[in-house]
């Protein structure tokens, strides 16, 4: 029996039973899209936090600090390597590092204590400065007010505790200004004095910087949820946001001006107590790393916490897909089911292909073609009710999370690899379905299939 001749019978056989056979590729047709909405959650929140992880820069940023930085209580620093003294991390190593293939910017991490002024009353916080990258990232998303107008521009971002504090209505705050008190630091000229009372009776070279108190008044242009500038690389949570270029420009006085007094430096050179390095994406991060390292510094990043990300949501894939498969189990009974049935009313048919020469491998082609074509029809069914029913979850969880005044979020996905895979998972089920009834049509003897009646 050629292919064509197996095709036409096999779909005249399935257009005369049109209601158990239509009810059938249905049955297949939901398993599908259980399975395609159950893995598109998955999927969905996988491309979410990697979304968003990306956009925050944790995965593509390198936290640089300097062999002499303070390592905790119980860690001391370790003793310089070959008695050469540690590199400090100043401007130069910072435009070594822009250099660096890959790099996409590289920006100190600024951070100070200080006191604000509103309405005449005093109040302590932190200042951090944002790059103008940050603007991109989902920390920002859903603030109120706008991002910064420029890199310079003197203006701040309230985190929403500390707009709090300053007032009982955080948004009446827009558009009005505060005054930032902070402390410049003015290097001190170099000089050299000899005196009888030196420890070592030699020139001794002297430096250093003075204090002097300053005040900037800056225009609150947003109010943002969360606090960007927590966490990794931060010494402290900002709750005042300002651009980096203005925060650079003020020249406060920091934790590691005074260890840079303590060590009697000599150089007038701003150094950091630590940079943030960008790479282009997080595939680089690691050569960047280890070329930062090779120079002499310390270096960070959050490759490992990514590893086991991807390793957590390929689990979480895989235990959706085997609950998702138990709705693909029901519809290969029915396909079975139907088969079975076919096979007990459809004896005098098969024992006249026999009859007429038809062998036992054209019979069980015969029943294979017609359970792979209910499982392809239901395939490409349920690929469709599964992508409505997974925009149908999206769209109720985003109206819950706008009654509860949260921001929106796509909490499913269906890529075109998942479609593809359900059609494939759809048409192979359906054949194993039909291994059963094709060899149980292909064994019945053509003489007591004729005698049935």
């Amino acid at each position: 029996m050629n292919p064509r001749d197996l095709t036409d019978l096999a779909f005249r056989n399935l257009r005369e039973s049109v209601l158990r056979n239509v009810l059938t590729t249905l049955g297949v047709a939901v398993g599908v899209a259980s399975f395609v909405a159950i893995i598109s959650i998955g999927v969905g929140l996988q491309q979410l936090a990697s979304r968003r992880l990306s956009e925050s820069g944790l995965f593509d940023t390198i936290l640089v600090t300097p062999k002499t930085n303070f390592r905790g209580m119980d860690r001391p620093n370790p003793e310089p390597e070959s008695g050469k003294p540690p590199r400090p991390l100043d401007e130069d190593a910072r435009k070594e590092f822009e250099k660096l293939p890959n790099v996409v910017e590289v920006y100190p991490q600024i951070r100070f204590f200080t006191e604000v002024r509103f309405n005449n009353k005093p109040f302590a916080t932190v200042v951090a400065g944002m790059p103008d990258s940050s603007k991109n990232s989902g920390a920002f998303d859903g603030m109120q007010g706008r991002f910064f107008s420029s890199t310079t521009a003197d203006e701040a971002i309230l985190q929403i505790e500390f707009a709090k504090e300053l007032s009982e209505q955080p948004s009446s705050l827009l558009g009005q200004d505060l005054i930032l008190r902070y402390a410049e630091r003015q290097a001190l000229p170099s000089s050299t004095t000899s005196t009888d009372t030196s420890r070592n009776s030699a020139e001794a070279p002297t430096g250093g910087f003075s204090i002097v108190p300053r005040e900037l008044h800056l225009k609150i242009v947003g109010i943002v949820e969360t606090e960007p500038a927590a966490g990794y690389g931060g010494y402290g949570n900002g709750r005042l946001l300002m651009p980096l270029g203005a925060a650079s420009a003020l020249r406060a006085a920091q934790v590691n001006d005074l260890r840079d007094i303590v060590r009697d430096s000599a150089s007038n050179k701003t150094t950091y107590s630590s940079l943030s390095v960008r790479a282009k994406s997080p595939s680089q991060v690691q050569a960047i790393e280890d070329s930062i390292k090779k120079m002499g510094f310390r270096a960070f990043s959050l490759l490992d916490a990514s590893k086991s990300l991807r390793i957590f949501f390929t689990v979480f894939d895989l235990l959706v897909g085997i609950f998702g498969s138990l709705a693909l189990a029901v519809a290969t009974l029915g396909i079975v089911n139907t088969l079975v049935m076919a096979i007990l009313e459809r004896r005098r048919e098969i024992g006249v292909l026999k009859a007429l020469g038809a062998s036992d491998a054209d019979v069980q082609q015969l029943f294979f073609v017609e359970a792979g074509v209910m499982g392809f029809l239901g395939g490409i069914l349920g690929v469709g009710f599964g992508w409505v029913l997974s925009r149908a979850m999206t769209f109720g969880t985003n109206f819950y999370l706008y009654r509860q005044n949260l921001n929106p979020i796509e909490l499913t996905a269906v890529p075109w690899w998942l479609a593809l895979a359900a059609l494939v998972i759809a048409v192979l089920v359906s054949l194993a379905a039909g291994l059963y009834p094709a060899s149980r049509a292909a064994k019945l003897n053509p003489v007591d299939a004729l005698r049935y009646e």
